[in-house]
C-alpha cells in the first residue's frame, strides 16, 4: 500500500483545473462557431496544428486552418445551433490530452451529430490549445 503524500497530492491537483480548462477550449469552439468568429476560432489552436473537417479535408499547419476556416465559417449556413460537450478526457501526458466531444446540430429537420476528437497540448503559460483534431460525421446504422 502506498500512502499518499502532500506531494502526490499536489502533483494530482492541477488535474481539475486542466479539466475545466479543456471544457473551456470546447465552449470556446461552440462559441466561435455559433458566432462565426474565425479570429476566434482560430486563436484556440497551436502553431503547429493539424485539422481534419467532418468531410475529410486535412489541413495541415495553422496557415492551412485559417485558409480554410477564414473561407468557410463566416459564410457557413446553417438553421439551427450546434453544441458541443466534453464526454471524455484522457490525459496523454501532463501536458498533452486526448479530448472526445459530442457535436450536436439541432436544426428542424432533426439532430446530427459529429464525435471529434482533439488531441491538445497545455503550453508553457498554461493555455490548453487544439493542436491535432479529427471531426468525424456519426452516421445512423
Amino acid at each position: 500500500m502506498v500512502a499518499m503524500t502532500t506531494e502526490t497530492a499536489d502533483i494530482n491537483a492541477p488535474e481539475e483545473a486542466d479539466l475545466k480548462a479543456i471544457a473551456q477550449v470546447v465552449a470556446d469552439v461552440e462559441r466561435t462557431q455559433r458566432a462565426k468568429d474565425p479570429d476566434g476560432f482560430l486563436a484556440l489552436f497551436h502553431p503547429d496544428s493539424l485539422w481534419t473537417t467532418g468531410h475529410g479535408k486535412v489541413l495541415i499547419g495553422f496557415d492551412a486552418i485559417a485558409e480554410f476556416t477564414r473561407a468557410v465559417l463566416p459564410t457557413a449556413t446553417f438553421d439551427g445551433e450546434v453544441t458541443y460537450e466534453v464526454t471524455h478526457t484522457q490525459f496523454l501526458r501532463p501536458d498533452v490530452a486526448a479530448v472526445k466531444v459530442r457535436q450536436v446540430y439541432h436544426s428542424p429537420e432533426g439532430d446530427t451529430e459529429g464525435a471529434p476528437l482533439y488531441v491538445m497540448t497545455k503550453q508553457d503559460d498554461g493555455r490548453w490549445l487544439l493542436q491535432a483534431c479529427q471531426n468525424t460525421e456519426v452516421r445512423g446504422e
